[in-house]
C-alpha cells in the first residue's frame, strides 16, 4: 500500500472534524475587569479568542457584565471602530447599572442608548439600542466591528421570516457574541440560527449534517442518533451552557437558588357552552382538540374567573409585589378593571412609556406589573423585589413561559419564589405538555451542563474526542465464492491487487444526503458536493487501478432535490448528482459508455418530498419538474490495446445461450402487440390497484402509446375513487433498452431485512438492477467488486449467479448481515437438488459399468 496516499487521506479525514472556528485573539487574564467573577472573566476570554461565540448562562450569571467586557477588551483592542449592544425593551437600564456597579476606573466605559445611525459619532461610545430600531432598519449593524445580542430569542416573538432576515444583516460583523439564558435545547432550529447568525455553519448544512427528515410531519427535526454526540460537542465548540459557577470549576457560594413554589389553579369550565360532537353527542367538557376557535371560545369565556382568581390571589398577600403575565389584550382590559393598582404594559404603547414602567416595577415603584411574557418575559431583572407571578392564562409556549418565570427565580432572588398558573378544566392536556417540556427542559439543561464539567472550554480536547471516531479495525470474512472487509472502501480498495476484479457494481452514496455510521470515514459525513467528490478522488483511483483492462465500472446515482427554501430559488430544483459522477469517473480515466434510466413512482416520489404537487401545478405549472429517476452510469476501463475495441479479458457469450432475440431485448426492447384490448374504466377500477398496476404497464407495451387515452383512463379512475394516492398504479411501459420499467422496487433485501426485524438500509440498490448488470458484463467464475457493499446486495446476487464476490462495508451492522447474506447465499447454489443426484448416481453407475 501507498503510504502517502494513506497519510494523506487520513489528513482529509481529519479536516472533517467540524468544530467552531476561532478568529479573535487572547486576551491575558491580568487584563481582563477584576470585578468581574471568575467564570465570567474564563467565558470572556474564550469568547474574544473565538471571536464568534454564544454564552448560554443561567438566569442571574452575569450576561450583562459579559457582554459589557467583551466589547470593552475589543474597543481596546480596535479604539477607531464601533461597537454595538442590541437590547429587549426594558433592559437598558440593567447595562447601565452594571456599568456603574462594576466598570469602574480604568475599566470605566461610556454608554449611551440610540435609536437611529444619525446618533453614532464616537467610537470611543459603547452603544446601546433596541431589537425593533435594527428590525425598522434605523440601525446599520455593518457600521459596527462588534455586536452582541442580549436576549436573542426574543427574535422568535417577531415571527420566523423577521428571525431568519435579522441574522443575515450582520454578516460583515466581525466579532460577535450572543447572550441569553439557556435556550429550550430542543428547539434544535434556534440552535441552529444562532449558529448561522455567528458564522459557525451554513443553516442550511447543519440540517443535513445533523437532521434526519420526519417524513411524518414536514419540518420536524429529527437528530440522526449516531450523530447525538457530535452534535453537541459541535455545539459546545462555540456555545457555552453554564448553570452554575461549579460547571467551570468555581465555587457556587452566593448562587443557591431559593425554593421554587409553583401552584396549579383549575377553574371549572363552562359546561353549557361545551358543544357537541359530529354526531350530535354532547360533550360534558369543551374539547379543545377539536382546534383553535374552540380555544380561543375557551379563553373568552373563562376569562371572568381567571382574572378574578388572579385578583384574588393578590388580595391574600397586600405586602408582596406581583406580576400578572397574560396573553390577549382583552385579558389586559380585564385585569385592569378588576385590579386597579397594576401597571400595564403593552405593545402599541409608546415605547419610552413602556420602557419606564419596566424599569420602575424592577426598582420597586409600582406593586404589580400587567404584561405578555413576549413583551417583557426576556432580560429583565424583577428579583430584587419581586418573589411573586401569576400566569392569568397558559399556551403551549414553552419558551415564552419559562423565560418569564425566570424574571424572579433567578440568581440574586432572596425569598421564596411563588408561581400561580391558572387554567380551566379543558385545559388539562395544555398542562401536561406544558409540564413535559418543563421536564425535558430541565433535563437537557444538565445534559448541556456535563459537557462544560468535562471538557470545560478546551476547544482541543473536544477535537480529540471526535477524533476518535475516525478509523476502523480491518476484519476480513471469507467464504468459498467470496471476500468481504469490514473497513474503509478507500483503504480497502489500496488492499487489492492491480487488475484483479471483472466488475465493479455498486450505488455510491448521494454526497451527503445520507450518513450510514457515526464515522468520519464515512462519505455521507461531507459538507457538499464538492466535499464528497473530493474523497471520491481517493477512492476512485483505486477503482480503476484494481479493475481488469477493458470492463465495466456500473454506479447507481441519482440526482438530489434541492428545495426551495434551501437555496432562496423559491422553487424546487434539482442537482445533477448524475452529470456531476459522469465527469468524476471521466476525470479519472474512465471510458463514458453511457447510462440505463430507471424510472420511479412519481406519486411516491411527490409524496416524500412535496416537491410534484398537484395543486401547486394547477397554480402554476411553471413549479413543477418532473419526478427524478435513477440511473446506472456505466463506465470502462480502457483496454490495454486502444486500436482494438475488446477488452483484455473479453466477456464471451455463447449463441446458444444468449439467443438474438434476448440480445435484441437487450439492445433495442421493442414489443409489438398481440391485439389484446385495452380494458375499460369499469373493468379496471374493479381489478383493484395491484392487479390494476401490473396489467396497465405490460398492456400498455402491447400497443401505441395515447397520451391523452392515459390521462382519460386516469381520471375516469379519480372519479370513481379507484385511483390510489400512495403508489402510481398506471405506470406506461417503455421499449427503451435503457428504461427497466419492470424492476421491481419492492424486491431488495430489505424486504429481508424487515423479516428479520434488523435494520433496514436506507437507500438499496435493486436485485432486478444488478443480476442484468453482472449477466451483461461478465462470465460465471469471475469477480464482482462493491466498494459500498452494504448489506451485500452485488455479492449475493454473483454469488446466486455462478460468479464471485468480493467489497468492503464500513458499517458494522451491516457487514454482519452481509456475511449472513453471502453465506446463506453459498448454501443455496451449493445445495444439491434431485436432478443434481441422480445425474450423480448414472454417472456412478457408467463408471462402474466401465
Amino acid at each position: 500500500m501507498n503510504t502517502e496516499k494513506i497519510a494523506a487521506y487520513n489528513e482529509f479525514l481529519r479536516r472533517k472534524i467540524r468544530l467552531a472556528p476561532i478568529s479573535g485573539f487572547d486576551v491575558v487574564p491580568e487584563d481582563i475587569n477584576p470585578a468581574l467573577k471568575p467564570h465570567t472573566r474564563d467565558i470572556v476570554r474564550w469568547a474574544i479568542k473565538g471571536g464568534k461565540r454564544a454564552v448560554f448562562a443561567s438566569f442571574g450569571l452575569h450576561k450583562t457584565a459579559t457582554q459589557l467586557e467583551f466589547l470593552r477588551q475589543i474597543g481596546l483592542r480596535y479604539p477607531d471602530d464601533y461597537r454595538l449592544q442590541v437590547l429587549p425593551l426594558g433592559v437598558r437600564q440593567e447595562f447601565i447599572r452594571e456599568a456603574a456597579q462594576r466598570f469602574t476606573g480604568d475599566c470605566a466605559i461610556d454608554l449611551r442608548f440610540i435609536r437611529s445611525d444619525g446618533e453614532i459619532d464616537n467610537p470611543r461610545t459603547l452603544y446601546l439600542t433596541n431589537y425593533e430600531s435594527v428590525r425598522e432598519g434605523k440601525i446599520t449593524p455593518s457600521r459596527f466591528r462588534a455586536a452582541s445580542l442580549d436576549e436573542a430569542s426574543i427574535l422568535r416573538s417577531y415571527g420566523s421570516k423577521t428571525y431568519q432576515e435579522f441574522l443575515p444583516a450582520f454578516d460583515s460583523v466581525e466579532f460577535k457574541l450572543v447572550a441569553t439564558a439557556t435556550p429550550d435545547p430542543n428547539r434544535y432550529k434556534e440552535l441552529i440560527h444562532y449558529a448561522g447568525y455567528l458564522g459557525v455553519m451554513d443553516t442550511g448544512q447543519a440540517l443535513t449534517r445533523f437532521f434526519q427528515r420526519d417524513s411524518s410531519k414536514a419540518g420536524n427535526l429529527q437528530l440522526y442518533p449516531h450523530k447525538e454526540q457530535e452534535f453537541w460537542l459541535w455545539v459546545a465548540s462555540w456555545a457555552v451552557f453554564i448553570t452554575k459557577p461549579s460547571d467551570l470549576g468555581y465555587s457556587d457560594d452566593g448562587y443557591i437558588l431559593p425554593e421554587l413554589d409553583v401552584r396549579w389553579h383549575e377553574i371549572p369550565s363552562d359546561y353549557a357552552a361545551a358543544g357537541a360532537e359530529k354526531n350530535g353527542q354532547g360533550l360534558l367538557v369543551p374539547d379543545l382538540a377539536m382546534g383553535l376557535s374552540a380555544a380561543a371560545r375557551e379563553k373568552r369565556q373563562s376569562l371572568p374567573a381567571r382574572v378574578a382568581k388572579a385578583a384574588a390571589l393578590i388580595n391574600e398577600s397586600p405586602g408582596d409585589h406581583f406580576i400578572v403575565w397574560h396573553d390577549l389584550e382583552d385579558e389586559r382590559h380585564a385585569i385592569q378593571q378588576e385590579i386597579p393598582e397594576a401597571v400595564s404594559v403593552w405593545g402599541s404603547q409608546d415605547l419610552d412609556e413602556r420602557e419606564q414602567r419596566i424599569i420602575d416595577f424592577s426598582d420597586g415603584r409600582h406593586r404589580i406589573l400587567s404584561t405578555k411574557p413576549i413583551i417583557a418575559g426576556s432580560g429583565c431583572n424583577f428579583q430584587h423585589h419581586c418573589h411573586r407571578e401569576i400566569f392569568a392564562g397558559i399556551d403551549c409556549k414553552f419558551n415564552d413561559f419559562i423565560q418569564a418565570v425566570h424574571r424572579t427565580y433567578r440568581f440574586g432572588q432572596t425569598g421564596r419564589v411563588r408561581i400561580d398558573i391558572i387554567h380551566t378544566e379543558a385545559e388539562r392536556e395544555t398542562v401536561a405538555t406544558l409540564q413535559a417540556k418543563w421536564r425535558r427542559h430541565d433535563e437537557q439543561q444538565q445534559r448541556m451542563a456535563a459537557l462544560v464539567r468535562k471538557y470545560g472550554l478546551d476547544h482541543l480536547s473536544m477535537h480529540d474526542t471526535l477524533a476518535r471516531t475516525i478509523g476502523v479495525q480491518r476484519h476480513i470474512e471469507h467464504g468459498e465464492r467470496f471476500q468481504v472487509a469490514h473497513n474503509d472502501c478507500v483503504l480497502e480498495a489500496m488492499e487489492q491487487p492491480d487488475n484483479s476484479v471483472d466488475i465493479i457494481v455498486t450505488s455510491i452514496p448521494f454526497a451527503n444526503h445520507y450518513e450510514y455510521t457515526p464515522s468520519y470515514n464515512d462519505f455521507g459525513n461531507t459538507e457538499d458536493n464538492d466535499h464528497f467528490w473530493e474523497q471520491m478522488d481517493f477512492l476512485t483511483p483505486e477503482l480503476l487501478r484494481i479493475l481488469k483492462p477493458g470492463r465495466m465500472y456500473c454506479c447507481h446515482v441519482k440526482d438530489r432535490i434541492n428545495f426551495g427554501n434551501v437555496t432562496g430559488a423559491g422553487v424546487p430544483t434539482v442537482s445533477p448528482f448524475h452529470a456531476e459522477a459522469i465527469f468524476h469517473a471521466r476525470k479519472h480515466g474512465f471510458d463514458y459508455m453511457g447510462m440505463v434510466t430507471v424510472v420511479t413512482d412519481v406519486v411516491r416520489e411527490n409524496n416524500q418530498t412535496y416537491r410534484l404537487s398537484y395543486s401547486e401545478m394547477c397554480k402554476d405549472g411553471t413549479k413543477m419538474g418532473v419526478g427524478s429517476p435513477e440511473y446506472v452510469l456505466l463506465f470502462h476501463k480502457p483496454q490495454t490495446d486502444r486500436s482494438r475495441g475488446y477488452a483484455d479479458t473479453p466477456v464471451v457469450k455463447s449463441k446458444a445461450d444468449y439467443s438474438l432475440a434476448r440480445w435484441q431485448i437487450d439492445a433495442h426492447a421493442f414489443w409489438r402487440s398481440s391485439g389484446n384490448r385495452m380494458l375499460s374504466v369499469e373493468e379496471m377500477a374493479a381489478l383493484g390497484p395491484e392487479k390494476l398496476a401490473k396489467f396497465f404497464t405490460e398492456d400498455s407495451l402491447a400497443r401505441i402509446y395515447d397520451y391523452e387515452r392515459h390521462v382519460r383512463v386516469g381520471e375516469g379512475l379519480g372519479a370513481r375513487k379507484a385511483l390510489p394516492t400512495k403508489f402510481m398504479c398506471l405506470a406506461p411501459g417503455s421499449h427503451h433498452p435503457d428504461v427497466w420499467h419492470d424492476v421491481n422496487r419492492m424486491r431488495t433485501l430489505n424486504g429481508e431485512q424487515s423479516r428479520r426485524a434488523v435494520e433496514q438500509h436506507i437507500c438499496p440498490l435493486q436485485i432486478d438492477i444488478v443480476d442484468r448488470l453482472i449477466e451483461r458484463y461478465t462470465m460465471p467464475g469471475e469477480v464482482a467488486y462493491d466498494p459500498f457493499h452494504g448489506l451485500g446486495t452485488v455479492g449475493v446476487r454473483a454469488i446466486k449467479l455462478g460468479r464471485h464476490a468480493r467489497g468492503s462495508e464500513l458499517g458494522a451492522a451491516y457487514f454482519r448481515d452481509q456475511v449472513h447474506y453471502l453465506r446463506e447465499a453459498e448454501r443455496e447454489v451449493s445445495m444439491p437438488t434431485l436432478f443434481d443426484l441422480i445425474e450423480l448416481e448414472q454417472q456412478q453407475e457408467m463408471e462402474a459399468v466401465a
